[in-house]
C-alpha cells in the first residue's frame, strides 16, 4: 500500500489494516498522534522527558491491545485516554511538581517585544495551570490546547458532557484567580 493512499485513510481504517497482519502500517498512527499526545501529556505531568515516556508507554499499549479496540468508535478518544491513565499513573508514583523552564528563543524577522511578551504570557499561563488541581486542568487543557469538544473530553475522561462543562467553567475562574494572585 502506497504512503498516499494510507494518508488519506481515517484511523479506524488503519487499524483495521494493522489488524490483518500490515504490522508495519501502525507506525502512520505513531506519526500522525506522537506530537499531539505528548503535549496533551506534557500538560499534564508538566515536564516533557516524562511526558515523553508516557506516550511511548501508551502507543506500546495502544498496539498490544488493538485487537479491543471497538471499530465503531473514535479511535482519537481511545489513544488520548491511554495516555491520561499513562500520565496520570506516572504523576501519581512521582508526587511531586515538576517546574517547566521555558526557554525564550527570538526568531528572527519577528518584533523581539512582542514575541517576549506572548512567551512570558504563555509561560505564566503553564504555570498557573500547573497550579490548578488535575481535575480543573484536564479538561481545560483538552478543550483549550488540544482543542476537544466536549463529548470528546467527556470519553476521554470518562465523565459526562455536562460535568466537562461545569469544570471547564469552574477551571476558568480557578486559573484566572491562580493568575491574578500569581501578579501580586
Amino acid at each position: 500500500m502506497k504512503d498516499s493512499e494510507i494518508k488519506l485513510k481515517t484511523d479506524e481504517e488503519i487499524v483495521e489494516i494493522v489488524r490483518n497482519n500490515n504490522k508495519e502500517i501502525y507506525a502512520y498512527i505513531v506519526r500522525r498522534y506522537q506530537d499531539k499526545l505528548i503535549r496533551y501529556a506534557e500538560y499534564l505531568i508538566g515536564d516533557y522527558d516524562k511526558a515523553s515516556d508516557a506516550v511511548q508507554q501508551s502507543l506500546i499499549k495502544s498496539y498490544i491491545n488493538l485487537n479491543s479496540f471497538d471499530l465503531k468508535k473514535n479511535f482519537s478518544n481511545w489513544i488520548y485516554r491511554i495516555v491520561h491513565n499513562e500520565s496520570i499513573n506516572l504523576i501519581s508514583k512521582d508526587k511531586k511538581t515538576v517546574n517547566i523552564d521555558p526557554n525564550i528563543d527570538f526568531e528572527s524577522g519577528e518584533d523581539i517585544e512582542d514575541e517576549y511578551i506572548k512567551k512570558e504570557l504563555i509561560s505564566n499561563t503553564r504555570e498557573c495551570l500547573k497550579n490548578m488541581d488535575l481535575i480543573y486542568r484536564e479538561p481545560l487543557s483538552l478543550y483549550y490546547l488540544e482543542d476537544k469538544s466536549y463529548k470528546e473530553i467527556g470519553d476521554i475522561l470518562r465523565i459526562p458532557v455536562g460535568t466537562v462543562s461545569i469544570r471547564i467553567k469552574r477551571a476558568k475562574i480557578i486559573l484566572k484567580k491562580i493568575c491574578k494572585e500569581k501578579i501580586k
